[in-house]
């Protein structure tokens, strides 16, 4: 059984390869250093997301950590009674949304992580309207999903448009080539394209933290220990030379 898995997997690599390339993500710059954009992030997150995705490895006390006090999260972040010390949870029932959208929103404490910050930047800019999903919604990133837009007020309504290739493009490929598909801004939200994207970064940025909070001191206590290696071989030289001098 287990060459089995053994070799299914291996067997699936190409196709997984092949997929992943399908799909041209846009890359976004992160910086887990910047804590106004972490602030804005933690915003965003708390009041679009935690209805539906619970974030059970980050707790609401470490927003601490990007520059908030207990006194501004306990007021502005937390919405339903708990307690500093308690994690994200989802208000929605797993079981309801599972009737509702068919699967149980994942957990996001480590979607950063696992899916990559263009994947979520590209993602979450990729919605459009489609009257054939349960939801009214689908995305070009990941098709069919089960997730409605949960942002589209504030990015408006984009839809699938095909567009004719040109005939300069056709003759070059030697063949007459297929319709290009592109998102089209059909109804506008609340922010302008630039200020969505801001928006949708900010957020990244924050899951990207959230994957690991501690990545900031994780790499300060890195450098320290490099220091202190480095002056302890110079150390450890000179006290072999001091053990081996009457030798050589």
């Amino acid at each position: 059984m287990l060459k089995k898995i053994i070799l299914a997997a291996l067997l699936s690599m190409p196709l997984l390869a092949q997929a992943s390339s399908e799909v041209k993500l846009d890359h976004v710059q992160t910086n887990v250093e910047d804590k106004l954009s972490l602030q804005r992030g933690a915003r965003t997150f708390v009041n679009y997301c935690v209805g539906c995705h619970s974030a059970s490895f980050m707790r609401y006390s470490r927003l601490e950590d990007i520059g908030l006090t207990e006194k501004q999260i306990v007021a502005n972040l937390m919405v339903t009674g708990e307690k500093p010390v308690e994690t994200m949870t989802a208000t929605l029932r797993p079981a309801d949304a599972k009737e509702w959208f068919g699967v149980a929103p994942p957990d996001l404490s480590l979607i950063a992580r696992s899916r990559g910050a263009d994947w979520l930047y590209t993602y979450l800019r990729t919605f459009y309207r489609d009257p054939a999903r349960p939801t009214g919604w689908n995305n070009t990133t990941f098709p069919s999903v089960a997730m409605p837009h949960a942002l589209w007020d504030l990015q408006g309504e984009q839809v699938l448009k095909e567009e004719a290739p040109k005939h300069e493009a056709k003759a070059e490929a030697g063949h007459e080539g297929h319709a290009e598909k592109h998102l089209v801004l059909d109804k506008p939200g609340k922010l302008s394209p630039a200020e969505y994207d801001a928006v949708v970064k900010d957020l990244v940025n924050f899951t990207v933290y959230m994957g690991e909070p501690a990545q900031t001191k994780r790499k300060i206590t890195g450098i320290y220990v490099l220091f202190f290696l480095f002056g302890l071989t110079i150390l450890a030289y000179f006290l072999k030379k001091e053990f081996w001098k009457d030798i050589h």
